[in-house]
């Protein structure tokens, strides 16, 4: 990883889309602080679209989709799209098909309800009852008991990743990445494979991993060096700031780039 203020100034200047994990990346220590909400509205303005691909709950999304200044949220590890539409509406697509996610929602009840009765000490997300295809569990308790709720994911038939916030599990073989190359091409006609120079992505660990490994624009905030050990391909670039003050360098970065083109 190289430090993103090194960058040359104008390495982003294709860049047409800020895809972003939300947690760590966007906020800090669970805080989005105002210059980095204002950062998205700088991007917002400079014609680049943001898109949040985050592990949050279809609660939260929800929200972040009306309110925020982004053009839409991946949510749940890849387990839906929420679309602002006009004023006040939000388009909403699933991963599984309308038929299949009940039966993926009463999987999921039944894969907590017999890890909270077997493992002691288990504890599901106080966001839980906000999730629509996906399970959390707080990252409470020692290492130990972290791994044997994650293994008990797996061996249900789960996908499972630790986050810097949660035990996660879903079902449908996606992640972050599937769902993106599904969202990009259905809902803004780029393909992923052909547009990789298009696309920037921010994250800070390991269920950013797909995304770092793939696309030719990445930049780490300053704590993903403590899941170097986790992830196979770390980023290109990695800034100065934690959290949001990183992400707000890479706001940064992005615009002087595009500026350069325009001068050129």
């Amino acid at each position: 990883m190289q430090r993103l203020k090194n960058a040359p100034r104008g390495v982003f200047r294709a860049v047409r889309f800020i895809l972003t994990d939300m947690d760590e990346t966007l906020t800090y220590k669970g805080r989005l602080g105002a210059r980095t909400y204002a950062a998205l509205e700088r991007l917002q303005d400079a014609g680049i679209k943001v898109i949040p691909v985050t592990a949050a709950p279809a609660g939260w999304c929800d929200q972040m989709a009306r309110m925020w200044p982004v053009d839409g949220v991946i949510g749940e590890n890849g387990g839906f799209f929420f679309h602002r539409e006009g004023a006040h509406d939000v388009t909403r697509r699933y991963w599984h098909t309308p038929s299949d996610l009940e039966g993926v929602t009463a999987r999921l009840t039944a894969v907590s309800r017999q890890i909270v009765e077997n493992i002691p000490g288990a504890e599901l997300a106080d966001d839980q009852p906000f999730r629509s295809t996906s399970l959390a569990f707080k990252r409470s308790g020692s290492a130990e008991l972290q791994q044997r709720v994650v293994a008990a994911m797996r061996a249900d038939g789960l996908d499972a990743t630790i986050n810097n916030l949660w035990l996660l599990g879903w079902s449908g073989g996606y992640d972050k990445l599937a769902m993106t190359r599904r969202i990009m091409r259905e809902v803004y006609g780029v393909d992923i494979e052909q547009g990789r120079g298009e696309i920037l992505y921010s994250g800070d660990s390991t269920n950013d991993a797909p995304m770092f490994g793939f696309f030719e624009h990445t930049v780490g905030v300053s704590t993903v060096r403590e899941y170097e050990a986790e992830i196979p391909k770390m980023p290109n670039w990695i800034t100065d700031g934690p959290g949001g003050s990183g992400f707000v360098e890479i706001a940064d970065a992005v615009i002087a780039s595009k500026k350069t083109g325009h001068e050129a």
